[in-house]
């Protein structure tokens, strides 16, 4: 039995009712997964912050407590060796005098019995007597030190410490709800990551900031960057690998980092950039992103291109010179439509570069507009953008026979020149290359 059109309209917004709940329920079960992934962020930073302030504060205790015993030690040893030192000439000085009383007590007992003996033997115990008691010289001394002469010891104790301490154990520490930086957007490029931060707390004054990174299977990371810059490109990373970075910052006039910022998971699915290989005169690192013009065989060179085409409009291209040999007008960096073998230099159809000196030439042809030369150390970067499309073929189809428009920035030093490149054909990505004429260039590209 067929079903009224009411029916079917009704059976429909069932349907339609059906799905928006089961939708419905499925953005609440996110958001409570969510709300469980910020109270474990919440408990577990406040479980580690505590365990952090109790370990610190006890390391604190006991060093401080070890310091104490160490100046006290110190202070008792200061206090022994100035009392030895001190007690004993006075020992000395005692000897030599009770030296003396003996002596006086010898002398007196052969006195008494001189004068107490016969008179036959008067006179010799007498003359005995008188000799001994010059000998001894009863006018002679031993000078006694005065009181104000010997140490007096005592200690020093600068009741202040208590209150510098008390002053800065109040300092001491801090608690923040937040980091000062977070993270603030990762963007993949070919190979790697940008990661951009910034400040989130008004009161921070950052002096440098510091970025780390680790595949999110690791247990260590590692440090990328350090500076005062807000964003970096992490260089080096697999594609299609999960990567977590996290700052933090320096503020102003201090020496210790501040709390890790949240960490964020970030990837590239972008193929990173590599130099083709096997190309004779040039030698590649391991990575194929760093190609160097080799000596080894001076006639052999020409252009040497990218593996395959990996730059995307959108992107930025950059090539960093750490080496650089005889310049030569031949010479250049740059972006291309193809990768045709047989080319001197990019200076040619279907290609825009600069050379070493400067120039920067599109489709063959040289502008007016001139970069400052490059050397080593020298960043040039390419960035493009999709202007139009200009059909010129019966059946409006642009990828029959259209025109490609690019607006193109190229960037070297503190100067940049930005022109229009028009191509022959569409193309989803480009070719990027090099060509040196002479042995000693390096040019890492990312």
């Amino acid at each position: 039995m067929k079903m009224s059109v009411e029916a079917e309209v009704l059976l429909q917004e069932a349907k339609e009712s059906i799905e928006a709940a089961q939708n419905y329920r499925s953005e609440l079960q996110q958001r409570l997964q969510g709300l469980s992934q910020a109270r474990k962020q919440v408990r577990g930073s406040s479980t580690h912050t505590r365990e952090a302030l109790r370990r610190h504060f006890q390391e604190l205790q006991t060093a401080l407590s070890r310091l104490l015993s160490d100046r006290l030690s110190a202070l008792l040893q200061e206090v022994d060796a100035i009392e030895q030192d001190s007690v004993s000439p006075l020992d000395d000085c005692q000897k030599l005098i009770e030296h003396g009383v003996s002596m006086a007590d010898e002398l007196l007992r052969e006195g008494e019995a001189a004068l107490r003996c016969g008179i036959s033997d008067k006179e010799d115990k007498l003359c005995s007597f008188a000799k001994k008691a010059l000998n001894i010289q009863l006018d002679s001394l031993p000078e006694v030190p005065a009181l104000v002469d010997v140490p007096c010891l005592s200690a020093q104790l600068d009741d202040s410490l208590l209150h510098v301490m008390r002053e800065r154990v109040a300092r001491h520490g801090s608690v923040s709800a937040h980091p000062p930086v977070q993270i603030e957007e990762l963007v993949e490029r070919p190979g790697s990551v940008l990661v951009r931060w910034c400040k989130v707390d008004e009161d921070f004054n950052p002096q440098d900031y510091r970025l780390q990174y680790r595949r999110s299977n690791a247990t260590q990371y590692e440090d990328a960057y350090i500076g005062k810059d807000c964003e970096f490109l992490v260089l080096h990373l697999d594609p299609h690998t999960d990567y977590l970075f996290r700052v933090c910052a320096r503020g102003e006039g201090r020496t210790e980092w501040s709390p890790w910022s949240v960490p964020q998971t970030g990837y590239t699915t972008l193929t990173p950039h590599e130099w083709s290989p096997g190309v004779d005169g040039y030698i590649l690192s391991s990575r194929k992103n760093i190609a160097m013009r080799s000596d080894a065989n001076p006639g052999a060179g020409g252009v040497l291109y990218s593996s395959s085409p990996t730059y995307f409009c959108g992107q930025t291209l950059t090539f960093k010179i750490s080496a650089a040999g005889q310049m030569d007008k031949r010479d250049s960096v740059g972006v291309c439509a193809d990768n045709h073998s047989g080319a001197e230099s990019l200076q040619r159809d279907q290609a825009v570069c600069i050379t070493t000196s400067g120039a920067v030439f599109v489709n063959g042809k040289e502008m007016t507009n001139q970069l400052p030369a490059i050397t080593v150390g020298s960043s040039v970067t390419f960035d493009m953008e999709v202007v139009s499309l200009f059909p010129i073929s019966n059946n409006n189809n642009p990828s029959d026979g259209g025109t490609f428009k690019l607006r193109v920035t190229i960037g070297s030093g503190n100067r940049e020149v930005v022109f229009y490149w028009l191509l022959d054909q569409v193309v989803d990505c480009l070719f990027f290359g090099c060509s040196f004429t002479h042995p000693g260039w390096k040019v890492l590209v990312f």
